[in-house]
């Protein structure tokens, strides 16, 4: 039977009055509903949100952002603030006008002062700055959105953490360039996910064997005598890196030209995420006058750091830190780029001139800028923290449009609310935050086959591994699907911030596990640019699909939890991941923000991500991640999980989906977001009642209303899409 479209109601829109008010009142542009930009503006990583809003707003500058404010409080229209597409519960793009940040896309680094101070964001050049002022030598002059996001996005892929991973995930593929499958793509015979996981006899396991090690000789060590941290923070002994490519890099491009802001979006914005034909890695071309002084413009791309003449590691860093400032509209992997791009001066082990890239400490890829005010754990977090413990500085917009810098010294209150509940106090427009050295890392994937029988021994023996490892080891393990058609995998990844050197004896600890032959042992040393996408090469996250999380702290890991864990997960859909992640370190050092002490003395992070098909609803994928986050660990569970925020959740008749180190999931109860602050909520109302009396910012994961009652998450959280 067909449908009568022109029963449908009509779509809602701007009225033509309040368009022209808005269009004189900022510099920027407008999209109504209607407009091909307007879709894609609003397009968000999870597939399942109801846009409703009137219009998608893009200023260019912090001036426009506050007469926005101003604009949407004189006509009653709700805000919401979009800053890359990776919001949680899809509040970026659930308000009667949706503001995208993406026109904030300035970054530059300095070198700290001789006091080990910086420039603040006050003295430095203003949004849409045509360079005048520039305050260094390491300023791009590139555009890091906009135009280069639309005609370059699908040579801006993923760069694969290993190649060797992926050859292993999809095994059946042709390696050839272009023929490869791209990742999270499903084989269309195979609908993705629908059955719970089924168990493949060993003996037809057709895992490639080419790329097995065996484990490391000695006996099973059950636990490791950690080595003294390293005591410059991020500084690391001369070793040459092992590069995983011997091609030179390509000379630099000439600077992209800036877009013109009327032009339309011509390709998937979240389409770097999928490698393929035409998804080759884009070298960044070097805007640092040190890198391009250096011979053979040797750091004019990041793919150097993967050569075979790399010699960082002959580097030692001049400064323990450095600052890094970028606007919102930044993504996490543009910044990490740019980084690798423009590194600070070095000293070479035979005297000379160096170079070190330094980096901010984020969450893996993808992510957005907002991770600076919710979270932040990544693979620096247990040596240098989480990325609400290095922001230093940030422009905010406030609610009545007023337009301040917060920091320990301005707007203290204000700056301690925002490291960690920042979108629901301000729009911030640009960031200051610390970064550090990281010439190399020695990292990887270890990778066994699942079995219920053996399973819980190497939880097990990963958990006494790492315990009192030192801050320079990150590492977790996740229990995932495997390559299509195979059985399910448990993969233990690892990241020592070092040479090879100083992290090999807990890969020695770790691997020589003997449960299960290892079908892949892929760690070693790599630049830390290629590290930050192991966490999206292992699940394989698509975009446009149905993302659901649970998540929690926990104090410890007993073994009757680990085997009822591995029971559970054994009944899982196959588009289950279940991590166990090793917190502590850094994270417990910093108690000047709005998360408490409480939450960072926490042993592990445990996270359920789960992604189904956007057509197909199983009511599993929601209801085993809840058993087990609120069943299982429940006696070891403390308060609320961190409240970070990576990619864009989502919700159908039963569900709601969330990836990648993103804690608050949909459909969260407002007691799970008061618990992320713990003893700090009260403080945390006051500030709010502060600076945003009215509750304006609502579209955010503020649990209350404006008259301080608790809202149920389907009052302020969009619908979803029906099917």
């Amino acid at each position: 039977m067909q449908t009568n479209t022109s029963l449908a109601p009509p779509q809602p829109s701007l009225r033509p009055d309040l368009y022209l008010e808005l269009s004189a009142s900022f510099r920027g542009d407008i999209y109504l509903r209607g407009d091909p930009n307007f879709d894609k503006y609003a397009k968000t990583f999870n597939g399942d949100v109801k846009i409703t809003s009137l219009a998608v707003i893009c200023p260019s500058d912090v001036q426009g952002v506050s007469s926005v404010i101003l604009f949407c409080r004189k006509h009653a229209l709700s805000l919401s603030v979009k800053a890359g597409g990776y919001g949680t519960a899809g509040w970026a793009v659930c308000g009667d006008i949706i503001m995208d940040l993406i026109r904030f896309n300035q970054i530059e680094i300095e070198a700290p002062t001789a006091s080990g101070g910086f420039t603040s964001i006050r003295d430095m050049p203003p949004s849409e700055s045509k360079g005048k002022n520039k305050l260094g030598p390491l300023v791009t002059g590139r555009d890091w959105t906009g135009r280069h996001r639309r005609e370059n996005v699908r040579q801006y892929a993923c760069t694969l953490a290993s190649q060797r991973m992926e050859d292993f995930l999809h095994p059946e593929g042709d390696t050839a360039s272009g023929s490869r499958r791209p990742i999270g793509a499903i084989s269309p015979d195979v609908p993705f996910p629908f059955t719970s996981r089924t168990v493949v006899p060993q003996a037809s396991m057709n895992f490639p064997v080419s790329d097995v090690r065996s484990p490391a000789p000695g006996g099973k060590m059950d636990s490791i005598h950690p080595i003294p941290p390293i005591v410059s923070r991020g500084s690391c002994a001369p070793h040459l890196t092992r590069g995983i490519s011997t091609v030179l890099p390509s000379p630099p491009s000439p600077p992209v030209p800036r877009p013109q802001s009327s032009s339309v979006i011509e390709a998937d914005p979240f389409g770097y995420l999928e490698e393929g034909f035409g998804n080759e890695h884009l070298a960044v071309p070097s805007t640092s006058r040190l890198a391009q002084s250096i011979p053979n413009s040797l750091f004019a791309s990041p793919t150097f750091l993967d050569s075979s003449q790399n010699i960082l590691t002959y580097a030692t860093p001049i400064y323990s830190h450095a600052f890094v400032t970028f606007g919102a509209g930044m993504r996490q992997k543009d910044i990490d780029q740019y980084s690798a791009a423009n590194p600070l001066e070095a000293l070479s082990l035979a005297g000379g001139r160096g170079a070190v890239p330094y980096h901010v400490p984020f969450a893996a890829h993808p992510v957005g800028s907002a991770v600076m005010l919710l979270g932040g754990f990544g693979f620096l977090g247990r040596l240098h923290g989480l990325s609400v413990d290095n922001l230093v500085e940030a422009e905010v917009v406030l609610a009545d449009g007023r337009i301040v810098i917060a920091s320990e010294k301005e707007h203290p209150d204000l700056w301690w609310a925002l490291r960690g509940a920042g979108s629901a106090f301000g729009v911030v427009t640009r960031y200051k935050a610390l970064a550090y050295p990281v010439p190399v890392v020695f990292a990887g994937n270890l990778i066994y086959r699942f079995h219920r029988a053996t399973a819980p021994s190497l939880i097990k023996h990963f958990r006494d591994c790492v315990k009192g490892a030192p801050r320079e080891l990150y590492a977790n393990v996740l229990l995932t699907a495997g390559p299509t058609g195979q059985d399910s995998l448990v993969v233990v990844q690892m990241c020592y911030i070092g040479p090879k050197v100083k992290g090999k004896e807990f890969l020695q600890a770790i691997s020589s596990w003997d449960g299960e032959r290892c079908l892949l042992n892929e760690v070693d040393e790599k630049s830390f640019l290629h590290q930050q996408d192991s966490v999206a090469q292992a699940l394989r996250g698509k975009a446009g699909n149905k993302w659901f999380i649970r998540s929690a702290l926990i104090s410890s890991l007993p073994d009757d939890i680990i085997n009822k864990t591995v029971v559970q997960f054994a009944k899982t859909p196959v588009g289950c991941t279940w991590l166990f992640e090793l917190a502590g370190g850094a994270i417990t050092d910093t108690n000047g923000s709005c998360l408490p002490k409480s939450q960072r003395a926490a042993a592990f992070n445990v996270t359920a991500l789960h992604q189904w098909d956007i057509e197909f609803e199983d009511p599993r994928c929601v209801r085993s991640a809840d058993e087990w986050i609120f069943g299982t660990l429940a006696s070891v569970t403390i308060g609320g999980p961190l409240p970070s925020v990576s990619v864009s959740p989502t919700n159908n008749s039963e569900a709601a989906v969330q990836l990648y180190y993103q804690f608050l999931g949909r459909c969260e109860p407002p007691s799970r977001v008061i618990a992320c602050f713990g003893e700090n909520w009260a403080k945390l109302t006051e500030v709010k009642k502060t600076y945003d009396p009215t509750n304006f910012f609502k579209n955010s994961l503020w649990p209350l209303n404006d008259k301080g009652e608790l809202v149920e998450p389907y009052e302020h959280e969009p619908e979803h899409i029906r099917f």
